[in-house]
């Protein structure tokens, strides 16, 4: 049952907001959906320590995606995101925590200069097939970036859905 799963998740979450220990999360292929991921958003708003969350292959659609994104703004641990369907990150290393990055469609995203906590004026992701998942999660950082000057999205798959 459909409700019955989103319950257990709901409860998970409420656990993993107040874990202070675990620090790497995989939740691929859970059947997360929209409502799992505003659950797993809510939970990352307040969890102080977990650093890599995978969420592939969950069928999050724009809603839940846009809930992981308002986390972010807020996540001060999270630094590595896998988040959409894709290649796998072969040629993506993974980001150690001097470094906050996140992980869609195979591809690595600068998440402190999104945000501009490390300001930079320029960013360029042409070319790597980012999805509109990708889109939420960075509209989301850069709402409140007051330096970014140009963001470079060419030649990707944002309107796919």
């Amino acid at each position: 049952d459909h409700g019955r799963n989103q319950d257990g998740l709901r409860l998970f979450c409420i656990g993993l907001q107040k874990n202070t220990t675990l620090t790497d999360l995989c939740l691929r292929n859970n059947g997360i959906g929209d409502e799992g991921a505003q659950h797993i958003g809510e939970a990352l708003k307040s969890n102080t320590v977990l650093t890599t969350l995978n969420l592939r292959d969950n069928k999050i659609g724009p809603e839940g995606a846009k809930s992981i994104g308002d986390a972010l703004k807020i996540s001060k641990a999270l630094t590595t995101l896998m988040c959409a369907l894709g290649s796998p990150p072969s040629q993506v290393q993974m980001c150690s925590l001097s470094c906050h990055c996140l992980l869609c469609s195979g591809h690595a995203l600068p998440i402190l200069e999104l945000k501009g906590v490390s300001p930079v004026e320029t960013i360029e992701l042409r070319g790597r097939g980012l999805t509109y998942l990708s889109g939420i999660v960075i509209a989301s950082c850069i709402s409140s970036n007051s330096v970014l000057k140009s963001l470079d999205l060419e030649c990707n798959k944002m309107g796919d859905e």
